[in-house]
């Protein structure tokens, strides 16, 4: 053990007298510091000492107990941009990717989410302090009028319980999870295809996934008899999963006289619509029309859950704002519902985030904020609306075989090309072209640039590639 530090004093006294009466407080005072070095030195020893003396674990020289474990595939959206990043090439185009790219191919920030953040930075008076379980209320009830619409009877009656999510998959989790625990069917039917993270959230949530048709490979588009027949004998009370718009991944949406059908058969059947939300106004450019088909069964008096994201049309992809509403019959029964759902949300992630929320909310309860978000969104709708009649054209000029046209009939980021596994894999081993190997494009990822590039690698698979 090393020896006691000894702490001498070096104050000097003009005056012995001063000297003879400080002695015996100043010598108090260094014992008093000396042996708090001790103390401290000895502790220190003996930590170094019980360190030393630990026997090391049985499991120590053995494999780990994580060692079973297999390595998890790469999730085939996301890997797409994983197997981009690596290569080399400077030609190569990712297609993969669900998030919208300017003209150069640079995500945006949006300038109404650029002057907000200032806002909100300047503001002093902020903290960030924990907000409620069920999120910013301000947030909450504007985006409840922003997807059932401001006069919504549902609203106006106070039917509609609505809390924040993280982002849409979140919104999804915590509305599988309610209904997993509170409604009594647990049988969820999902479209025939779908986004490939519903069947993971749904059934991790404790819900049985089933499918229905909905898209015809034939003809590049709905099929809707189908769907039709699938959900006609679906189990009485089911719950079923619908796009309000822009369907992911085909870009085939019903037509509003479709949706009737579809509400009449739903309501008929007793079954329970959950809503997926995640494109409006970036679908068509227009806000009311994306969210028509919700609205239709809103008017009916029935009930229904929505989850509904910002990632898309506000541009905050990193920022995980979204969430989930819920109508009910009456406004007792939507009281209770979130008191429920708060038991769910809280040993999940306890409390959603403040900061993408509270964006979202200074510019829904803002009007020239508003009118400014909704021209710069309409500005990203157009130019995808544009890279779909570029690419169509280009292809029709090549005399591509085959009929395109569902390029153009088809809406919002995404595009089914039709596209088979074997020629999205010659396209970029040929091409370095990215895509999902089910012929998904994202056309917010093509620019005027590139369009030319993808027109002549689709044109050779087809002609080259079976």
């Amino acid at each position: 053990m090393r020896p006691p530090i000894i702490l001498e004093s070096t104050t000097t006294f003009s005056s012995s007298s001063s000297s003879s009466s400080s002695s015996s407080s100043y010598s108090s005072c260094d014992r008093r510091l000396n042996t708090l070095a001790r103390h401290l030195i000895d502790v220190n020893d003996q930590n170094q000492m019980a360190s030393q003396n630990i026997s090391p674990s049985p499991t120590a020289s053995s494999n780990s107990v994580f060692a079973h474990l297999t390595r998890a595939p790469e999730d085939p959206i996301l890997g797409v941009t994983v197997a981009y990043n690596k290569d080399p090439s400077p030609i190569k185009l990712n297609l993969g990717v669900g998030a919208y790219r300017t003209e150069e191919g640079k995500p945006l920030v949006l300038d109404v989410v650029r002057r907000v953040e200032q806002q909100l930075l300047n503001d002093v008076s902020r903290n960030k302090e924990y907000i409620p379980i069920v999120g910013l209320a301000d947030f909450n009830k504007l985006s409840a009028k922003l997807i059932f619409g401001a006069d919504s009877p549902a609203i106006q009656e106070n039917r509609v319980t609505t809390v924040q999510g993280l982002s849409g998959t979140g919104s999804l989790r915590v509305g599988g999870e309610f209904l997993a625990k509170h409604y009594h069917q647990r049988i969820i039917y999902l479209p025939q295809p779908t986004w490939g993270n519903h069947p993971k959230i749904f059934t991790l949530a404790g819900l049985t996934v089933k499918t229905y048709r909905y898209y015809a490979p034939a003809t590049r588009g709905l099929d809707f008899e189908g769907l039709l027949e699938d959900l006609g004998s679906a189990s009485s009370g089911s719950v079923v999963l619908l796009h309000a718009c822009a369907h992911n991944p085909t870009g085939v949406d019903p037509t509003l006289e479709q949706w009737e059908q579809i509400r009449q058969l739903i309501r008929s059947k007793s079954l329970l619509p959950f809503f997926d939300s995640a494109y409006q106004g970036f679908a068509s450019g227009s806000l009311d029309a994306d969210a028509q088909p919700i609205r239709l069964f809103v008017a009916d008096g029935g009930e229904l859950l929505a989850a509904q994201s910002y990632a898309k049309n506000m541009g905050l992809y990193g920022e995980r704002v979204g969430a989930l509403s819920i109508v009910s019959k009456s406004a007792d029964v939507a009281s209770l519902v979130e008191s429920q759902l708060k038991l769910v949300i809280r040993p999940m992630y306890s409390s959603p985030p403040i900061h993408g929320a509270s964006i979202v909310a200074a510019i829904l309860k803002d009007r020239d904020l508003f009118n400014d978000w909704t021209i710069e969104l309409k500005a990203m709708a157009d130019r995808i609306i544009s890279m779909r009649q570029q690419l169509f054209d280009a292809l029709r000029a090549r005399g591509t075989p085959g009929d395109w046209s569902h390029i153009i009939k088809q809406i919002g980021m995404f595009t089914f090309t039709g596209l088979n596994s074997e020629q999205v894999s010659f396209m970029t081993k040929e091409y370095h072209i990215y895509l999902t190997s089910d012929g998904r494009i994202s056309m917010a990822g093509l620019s005027t640039k590139t369009v030319s590039h993808l027109a002549d690698a689709i044109h050779a698979a087809v002609t080259r590639v079976a």
